[in-house]
């Protein structure tokens, strides 16, 4: 099957899910994370606002500062200009907007974040397979990002739904496998 019938066909099962279903699979998927040991490690980490029933890691932001057993993380989003993704400093409170794709991002003013903060990178996706391949939504975003220097050595969590976390994806001389992926299921470690 081609990519983009691959994705069409997944896009509507994810959002054929009902509220409560997508509400304890995205929960049960943070609780993984929570308790994965590169995740309790790292200082500053990469995610990304929910945007049509993508996976919701609202839970950790939320734990973060409401549980005083979590380690406090410094969290960075991205804001889409033109072809790339610019890296912002959040934390809950913190104001949003809506960006050129309708996804909520941080202000353009808030604080930049560098490649060399980053210590773990959580990667929305529309498939994973076993071999940690990637499938997005054919903007090619986060290709172009993990394909530079500064950022292909960045340990990279794709997070998905089970019914997602496929055997073999159709690859692209341009994909490179993420470290490990996540569903609700538990954390799937790719690359040692």
């Amino acid at each position: 099957m081609l990519k983009k019938e691959l994705r069409s066909s997944l896009l509507k099962k994810r959002q054929s899910m009902s509220e409560k279903e997508w509400r304890e699979k995205s929960d049960r998927l943070c609780h993984h994370l929570q308790n994965l040991s590169l995740f309790q490690k790292s200082q500053t980490v990469l995610a990304y606002f929910s945007f049509r029933q993508e996976v919701d890691l609202s839970l950790l932001f939320i734990n973060n500062r409401e549980n005083p057993t979590v380690s406090i993380k410094n969290w960075g989003f991205p804001r889409c200009v033109k072809k790339s993704l610019f890296w912002h400093i959040w934390q809950p409170g913190n104001s949003l907007q809506k960006g050129y794709y309708g996804i909520l991002e941080p202000e353009s003013n808030a604080p930049l974040l560098h490649s060399s903060e980053v210590d773990l990178i959580l990667i929305p996706a529309v498939a994973c397979d076993i071999n940690g391949y990637r499938l997005g939504y054919g903007s090619g975003f986060y290709d172009r990002m993990l394909s530079s220097e500064e950022w292909a050595s960045k340990p990279t969590i794709g997070i998905v739904f089970e019914f997602a976390y496929l055997q073999q994806l159709p690859i692209d001389p341009w994909d490179r496998p993420l470290t490990a992926v996540c569903t609700e299921n538990g954390v799937i470690s790719v690359i040692s």
